[in-house]
């Protein structure tokens, strides 16, 4: 389990650091959201690996559920606790308790998200805060009080941060999204350098489409979702979209060859190097797409107007985890 950790001083270190994961296998490994989606595929990817984990989501009944799952396949869940990672006290409390009972992690898995589409005009305050309370300070909370034990124990370990392509993208209507999802690639990326003298590699996923609860249940203000129109636009997602298993693979490749952008699919890794290569026709792209968002908000709006029409949408988030 103990690694050399690099001095930095030599022209070899500067380029290369030993893979501080390079196996789950009797590896402890935390990971937030674990109930459902990416969250719940990764624990379970985990799992057949051999990583023994900890694992929390805001959802009680669905996470335990999901450590019946994996005790019962032969995996093994050391610790589970459901609980809000917004709460800072909360998140400082489990981790005193996780050390306790099972000792410093292995590998920390940021995972659980929130999300909420919607022009600015439309957005509310409160959605903003949700987005930058769980999808940043969330992540931050569980940095804060599980890698200094990593930092402290001298072996090395794995971060990873689950961001998005809308923290690499100007994607429509994503900008409290995106608030918190660059955000978190910033934290990621100053990481990556500040944790390498310790031997603890940075993971930053950026995942495109993927086919999970997030995708029926958030409400996008603007969009009456009932509209055929609108309805067949967003089955589209559906069709260039991942299954949470192919993005949990994915993720567990990142970690154990200690690669700091992990792609989902093609389409984010695409469309991130477009557009750092060719900037003006990124922005036609963007703005093509920014037009299109706003036509599908005007047939919704007309549908909205014929008699029985679905009437304005309420609520532009979901509370499920990614």
């Amino acid at each position: 389990m103990g690694i050399s950790l690099p001095s930095l001083k030599t022209i070899r270190e500067l380029f290369y650091v030993p893979t501080p994961v390079p196996r789950f296998a009797g590896r402890k490994v935390l990971i937030t959201g674990a109930a459902s989606g990416i969250g719940k595929a990764t624990a379970v990817e985990v799992a057949k690996q051999g990583g023994q984990l900890v694992l929390t989501d805001v959802q009680t009944g669905a996470l335990d559920q999901v450590v019946a799952e994996i005790n019962g396949s032969g995996g093994e869940v050391l610790y589970h606790r459901p609980g809000d990672i917004c709460d800072f006290d909360w998140v400082a409390a489990f981790a005193r308790d996780v050390e306790a009972e099972v000792g410093v992690m292995d590998v920390v898995m940021n995972i659980a998200g929130v999300s909420a589409w919607g022009t600015v005009e439309r957005l509310e305050h409160r959605q903003w805060r949700q987005m930058v309370e769980v999808n940043l300070m969330g992540p931050i909370h569980i940095i804060e009080c599980f890698v200094p034990p990593m930092i402290r124990r001298g072996k090395g370990g794995q971060l990873v941060n689950v961001s998005s392509a809308a923290g690499l993208l100007a994607l429509p209507w994503h900008a409290a999204y995106s608030a918190s999802k660059f955000g978190l690639r910033g934290v990621s990326e100053v990481l990556r350098f500040d944790l390498r003298r310790h031997g603890i590699g940075v993971s930053l996923v950026c995942p495109g489409a993927v086919a999970t609860p997030l995708v029926d249940t958030v409400e996008i203000k603007g969009l009456d979702r009932s509209n055929p129109v609108i309805e067949k636009q967003i089955s589209g997602f559906h069709r260039i979209s991942v299954t949470p298993e192919q993005a949990a693979q994915a993720i567990c490749k990142g970690v154990t060859g200690n690669k700091y952008m992990v792609y989902t699919s093609f389409d984010t890794r695409f469309g991130y190097w477009w557009a750092r290569k060719f900037a003006l026709p990124y922005e036609v792209v963007m703005r093509i797409a920014n037009n299109r968002f706003d036509q599908l908000s005007r047939i919704s709006a007309l549908g909205e107007q014929e008699p029985g029409g679905a009437g304005s949408q309420a609520s532009v988030t979901s509370r499920h985890r990614d």
